[in-house]
């Protein structure tokens, strides 16, 4: 069974440590991000609506 390297670990802890959060730095940028994608699910939303609202239209002409 292999050792553990405990000095690998320490390095490594203290990298995580460094990382500095950049969602925090930029909250502009994630606001951005959301009012896109809010947007873009309402578009999908609304054309999957139209959609669905043809067929059905067409099937009621059908019958």
């Amino acid at each position: 069974m292999a050792a553990i390297d405990t000095a690998l670990i320490a390095r490594e802890a203290s990298n995580l440590a460094k990382r500095s959060n950049w969602a925090s730095r930029e909250a502009g940028v994630i606001v951005v991000f959301c009012i896109i994608f809010v947007v873009g699910v309402g578009l999908v939303g609304l054309w999957l609506h139209k959609l669905i609202s043809a067929r059905k239209v067409a099937k009621a002409s059908q019958k």
